[in-house]
């Protein structure tokens, strides 16, 4: 594949159910839609000088496909990937393919959750976590990703 002209952007992918945000468990995730994430995200990294490609899907295999895509074409990905946190290996080996940053993040702390929620099969291939803080925790996400992506090294 070849790369896209210009500055990459940061993919923010987010996995199954996360298109019901704000009807969806509010008490567990917020009133917060997809759309106010995806503002959120965009207003974040475009006073970073970044832009973004916001995505959803409820299939696992088109996150891998994204993952795939993101090689070439991203310069960073933010990753909530829902409950498929807790059980994708393809995730786990697609992640550990990037030479890029990946951010895994949440809206609600998965730790203070259930306990099929404690473990991550991706964790231990992203660069870091942000969980927890509600919309909040993607804007620290797409800004840890900037930074990241400009100083791999931080």
């Amino acid at each position: 594949m070849t790369s896209q002209p210009g500055p990459k952007p940061i993919y923010v992918l987010n996995g199954p159910n996360l298109n019901l945000l704000g009807s969806r468990e509010p008490e567990v995730y917020g009133r917060d839609t997809l759309k106010d994430v995806e503002t959120a995200c965009v207003d974040r990294a475009k006073a970073l000088g970044k832009t973004i490609i916001f995505r959803q899907t409820n299939a696992e295999g088109q996150l891998v496909d994204w993952l795939h895509e993101a090689r070439d074409k991203a310069c960073a990905v933010v990753l909530n990937a829902g409950a498929y946190t807790h059980t994708s290996i393809a995730l786990h080996d697609a992640i550990k393919s990037l030479e890029i940053p990946v951010i895994e993040t949440h809206l609600s702390n998965p730790a203070s959750r259930e306990p099929f929620r404690h473990v991550s099969t991706i964790s231990a291939v992203a660069k870091g976590v942000i969980s927890g803080f509600g919309l909040t925790s993607y804007v620290l996400a797409v800004e840890a990703a900037a930074r990241l992506a400009a100083d791999p090294a931080s």
